[in-house]
């Protein structure tokens, strides 16, 4: 069944002359009675009685053109209320972000391009590197917010996908202190340190497992602990469990009261580049002016 049957079938039981409604329907005649027996071929049984010189409905029409009437008001409002929400979506900015970067970078940036940002309804989803790259492939948002090195491995076609750097950070090797001010682990003694490391989910363990064996270390790590989150991994640092390789922008804090030391020297630091990812294909009008400001 056609919705424009419904219309056609209201036009005529309002009329009751093939003609008018047909005129008012803007086809012609002999098309649109055909939409009307298409109709009632669908319905099972004729909607009007039809004579030589008038049309009137049948019993069954009369219940049918009731329910007619609030069905084709329904489905206009239907029609009225999804292109509303559609126009509210098409105003919304939905940004995934790692959980590290949701809290230490994103707040800041977020302030200073608030002109950009802030004329659609702003919208953070906070994961794992992982997720992340899920939520934007199934286009749940528009941009993602994450760590990046050249030496990690990419997930991203670049044909689907394009970037642009909006901070940097750098990635330490940092230890609880020992009473005398030294790391209680470090990468910088022979023998063995414990490690707290971040799992496959993790971009940063992407990163560190991508150029770790270009980082100056003269200890061999021992795994005792893995997490996605960086977050829980200071905590366990900070608790003297072992060494973790943390974002400065997170760490900062903790370094400078001298609850976290370095675990070796500048040489073991990783700069890395905090970039935002969007999809190549057309986004909707705030999302393309928020990129091009940025860019």
């Amino acid at each position: 069944m056609e919705s424009i049957w419904l219309e056609d079938y209201l036009a005529l039981a309002e009329t009751l002359n093939f003609s008018r409604a047909a005129e008012r329907r803007h086809v012609t005649q002999p098309a649109f009675s055909r939409r009307v027996r298409a109709l009632e071929q669908w319905v099972g049984t004729e909607l009007f009685v039809r004579t030589t010189h008038s049309v009137s409905l049948t019993t069954a029409g009369q219940h049918f053109r009731t329910q007619a009437q609030m069905l084709s008001r329904t489905i206009q409002q239907l029609r009225r209320d999804t292109l509303a929400i559609a126009e509210r979506h098409a105003q919304t900015l939905t940004i995934a972000a790692t959980h590290v970067l949701s809290f230490t970078f994103f707040p800041s940036w977020i302030r200073r391009n608030d002109e950009l940002f802030g004329r659609g309804n702003l919208n953070l989803l906070s994961d794992s590197m992982e997720a992340c790259e899920q939520i934007i492939a199934r286009g749940d948002a528009q941009f993602l917010l994450c760590h990046y090195h050249a030496a990690a491995p990419g997930r991203f076609d670049s044909h689907q996908f394009k970037s642009v750097v909006v901070g940097t950070d750098t990635l330490v090797p940092v230890s609880a202190p020992a009473p005398d001010g030294r790391p209680l682990w470090s990468l910088e003694n022979d023998g063995v340190f414990d490690y707290l490391a971040y799992s496959e989910k993790s971009g940063l363990g992407r990163i560190i497992a991508a150029v770790k064996d270009d980082t100056p270390s003269r200890a061999t790590p021992h795994t005792v602990f893995t997490s996605h989150l960086a977050a829980t991994l200071l905590t366990m640092a900070r608790s003297g469990v072992g060494v973790a390789w943390l974002p400065t922008t997170l760490a900062e804090d903790d370094l400078r009261e001298k609850r976290l030391v370095p675990a070796a020297g500048p040489d073991a630091a990783i700069p890395v580049e905090i970039r935002l990812f969007r999809p190549v294909a057309r986004q909707s009008e705030v999302v393309e002016s928020a990129w091009a400001a940025l860019t």
